[in-house]
């Protein structure tokens, strides 16, 4: 049996979600937990929705793994044991049975992020490494404008950190945000991703062009500019403190 989870984290204490050889990401975790519930004798393979940095929050990250035909623990004792095997910065907030050929991350349709930026004089101590803090002031109407520029379709290369792993010249760019919707809640503003993807750093490197747009530092035409440039790179980027995988995007059939 397949089971599907929903993967809550705050990103400070670890290295990111990708297993990585000192164990120190969600992922290794996840599945040194799964593997000791199991008695597996080591890890248990979790496949997650794509990578967050080190540094990045989720709420809704998703991931799959499979049980042998003997394990006879439902989805709601999967929760508590998860959580028992996990440190508390990792919770497994839900889970359910998953149909057999469901893949957490080839199946995503959409992605949801929030980038949270705190813009009152003083960072609150609570919000040290949960939110960029951001003390100049904003243009509103500067704001709303830069965050229209960014959706639709677009090669969003220039938005795209390179992973150095040799593919960077030949990775297919173009993504599709469906909305970015700014919410001012006193001190705190929020930005929130709808689209169909995001690529390495992309969140971060567009909310940094956003800010630099809505602070007057840029020009309302220098997004546009940047998503038609053939090499030319955004040359900022938001710290990750501020950025939550929020929710990811499946269709209807994919639970069992």
């Amino acid at each position: 049996m397949r089971m599907r989870l929903i993967v809550a984290y705050d990103g400070r204490p670890f290295a990111g979600w990708q297993s990585q050889p000192g164990g120190n990401t969600v992922q290794d975790l996840l599945e040194a937990a799964a593997g000791r519930i199991l008695k597996s004798g080591g890890p248990v393979a979790v496949t997650g929705s794509g990578r967050t940095d080190a540094g990045v929050h989720a709420v809704g990250q998703v991931a799959h793994f499979d049980l042998p035909d003997t394990c006879r623990m439902d989805a709601a004792a999967w929760v508590r044991a998860l959580n028992v095997h996990l440190p508390p910065a990792i919770r497994i907030t839900a889970a359910e049975p998953a149909a057999s050929g469901f893949h957490a991350r080839f199946d995503a349709e959409g992605k949801t992020y929030r980038y949270r930026i705190w813009c009152g004089p003083v960072l609150p101590p609570l919000e040290a490494g949960l939110a960029w803090h951001v003390p100049q002031a904003m243009n509103p109407a500067l704001l709303a404008e830069a965050c229209r520029r960014c959706e639709g379709m677009h090669n969003f290369r220039a938005f795209a950190a390179n992973r150095g792993d040799g593919k960077d010249d030949t990775r297919d760019t173009v993504r599709t945000i469906w909305s970015l919707t700014p919410e001012q809640d006193g001190h705190l503003l929020t930005l929130t991703f709808h689209g169909s993807g995001f690529l390495y750093k992309m969140v971060r490197l567009l909310t940094a062009a956003i800010v630099r747009t809505a602070r007057g530092q840029e020009s309302p035409e220098w997004i546009p500019m940047l998503l038609s440039a053939a090499k030319e790179k955004c040359p900022h980027a938001a710290p990750p403190d501020g950025l939550y995988l929020v929710s990811v995007d499946y269709p209807v059939s994919s639970s069992e």
